[in-house]
Order: C-alpha cells, then sequence, then structure tokens
C-alpha cells in the first residue's frame, strides 16, 4: 500500500486542530463546522491506512461514511455559515445535514454487507461497492451529500475570491479562497482517478487536496492581510 494516505491522515489532523483552536479564540460557527468536516476527512484518510494493514467491515463503513459521504457536507455547511448571516437558511440547512447524517449512519451501520473477499492491497474505494449491499436510499443520500458539499464549498471559496477580486482588498484571503477552492476539487476527482485504475493519483489527490485547503486557510487566516494594489507594488 501507498505511504501517502499516511502523510493525508497527519496533515489533516493538524489541519483540524489549528481550525479547531482557532474556532475556540475566536468563534464563528463555521470554524467549528469545518473543524467537523476536516475530522471526516481524516477519519476517511485514517481508516484508508487501517484497511491497508487488516480488514474490517466496520472500518470500511467508517470509511465510507467519513470520506464518501459526509465529509463535503459538513465543509460546505461551515461556508454557507461564513457566507449566509440573514435569516435562518444556515441553521435550516444544518438541522437538515444533522438529519440526513443521522440517516446516512443507521443506512450504513444497518446495512447488509457481502462476504467478498476483501483485498488489503487495493484502496477501499475500488472495493467498497462489491462488499457494501446495493442500497438505493444509501446511493441517492451519497451522490446528494457530495454535490451539495462540493458546490457550497468550491462555489462558496470562488465567490468569496470574486468578492476579495472586485473590491481590491485583502489579496491574501483571494489567493486563500482560490487555494481552498482547488483543494476542494481534487478528493472529488478520487473517483475517477479509482475507475481508470490509477490507485496513487487517487491517495495522490486527497493529500493535495488537504494541503492547498490548509495552505487557502493559512493565506485567508493570516495577521498582516495586504490589498491587491499594494501586492502590485511589491
Amino acid at each position: 500500500m501507498s505511504y501517502i494516505p499516511y502523510l493525508s491522515t497527519l496533515i489533516t489532523f493538524i489541519f483540524t486542530i489549528a481550525v479547531f483552536m482557532r474556532y475556540l479564540r475566536h468563534g464563528g460557527i463555521h470554524l467549528l463546522f469545518w473543524s467537523i468536516g476536516l475530522l471526516l476527512y481524516g477519519l476517511g484518510t485514517l481508516t484508508e491506512v487501517l484497511l491497508g494493514i487488516s480488514y474490517h467491515i466496520v472500518l470500511l463503513k467508517i470509511w465510507y461514511l467519513s470520506g464518501a459521504m459526509l465529509t463535503a457536507a459538513w465543509l460546505g455547511t461551515g461556508t454557507v455559515h461564513l457566507l449566509i448571516h440573514k435569516g435562518r437558511i444556515a441553521q435550516i440547512i444544518t438541522w437538515v445535514l444533522v438529519i440526513v447524517s443521522g440517516l446516512s449512519i443507521v443506512l450504513v451501520f444497518m446495512g447488509p454487507s457481502s462476504s467478498i473477499a476483501y483485498d488489503i492491497t487495493r484502496p477501499a474505494s475500488a472495493q467498497y461497492a462489491s462488499i457494501l449491499t446495493s442500497s438505493s436510499p444509501r446511493i441517492i443520500l451519497t451522490i446528494l451529500l457530495n454535490t451539495y458539499g462540493t458546490l457550497a464549498l468550491v462555489g462558496g471559496a470562488l465567490y468569496s475570491a470574486f468578492l476579495f477580486w472586485r473590491k481590491k482588498v485583502l489579496a491574501n484571503r483571494m489567493v486563500g479562497n482560490i487555494f481552498i477552492a482547488a483543494g476542494a476539487l481534487l478528493p472529488a476527482m478520487g473517483g475517477s482517478f479509482v475507475k481508470a485504475g490509477l490507485v496513487d493519483l487517487l491517495y495522490l489527490s486527497e493529500l493535495l487536496g488537504v494541503v492547498l485547503m490548509f495552505i487557502g486557510f493559512l493565506l485567508a487566516t493570516a495577521p498582516q492581510p495586504q490589498s491587491l494594489s499594494s501586492a502590485r507594488t511589491k
């Protein structure tokens, strides 16, 4: 098995701690939701590591929940809270996500599984479909959660970058949001890499994805931001 997931797991948990500590210092419910999303991301890569050492159906189900279903949705909901302040839209979305997440846990853990042998030399994403018995509600929820989460996270980051560019202020936040959008897109492409038989690219997309998002977060939260106009003079 590639050692890339080990590095992805380490960086993701460091990133999670950094975001959560910022939440404790400054508040902001979006930071809490990003922390939850990153924790799920880390659980996904961690179970990838563990499944490469020894197989257990519980590990595979945790991998599916964290890596394939819930991560993008919780990260995206953090972005929704960051951008939407008026009304109760963000709160309603959050409650819907909590309910859907609970339903997802029930569907995955209560769902039957086949006795097909698991190959620890292959990634979980290339084998789960033959082990976790097909379930239309689970598949539909997975598609909806990932579509919503990716659109919210990537779209929100690009929208924020556009606002900073248009106002010609806070160049670091503009660039940081571009990094976040690029990082969020990379793991979403992982399924395509698996179908093409490019397993190492799957692992690399997970690693580069979290690295780019971490860099974007550090840029966006830099203590001394500068405007685009001042950046051009340097």
